[in-house]
């Protein structure tokens, strides 16, 4: 376990299915980032949020610090 520092502002989306699906829904959050007047300040977080043994039924929220553009 790893305690990480808190971030003041985040935007974020959940992904439903397998991390090698991940993509399109990084690319979305990514897409809103940009378009929302934010940008990118730090290291994206990934929190796994269900992980049963079927990778296609997982949920994992992405978390990407952001700072006013």
């Amino acid at each position: 376990m790893h305690v990480l520092p808190g971030v003041e502002e985040a935007a974020t989306v959940v992904h439903h299915g397998a991390m090698d699906d991940v993509l399109p829904t990084a690319q979305t959050l990514a897409t809103w980032i940009d378009a929302n007047g934010y940008a990118s300040a730090g290291y994206a977080r990934e929190l796994y949020l269900e992980c049963p043994e079927d990778p296609a039924r997982w949920v994992t929220e992405l978390q990407e610090p952001v700072v006013r553009a």
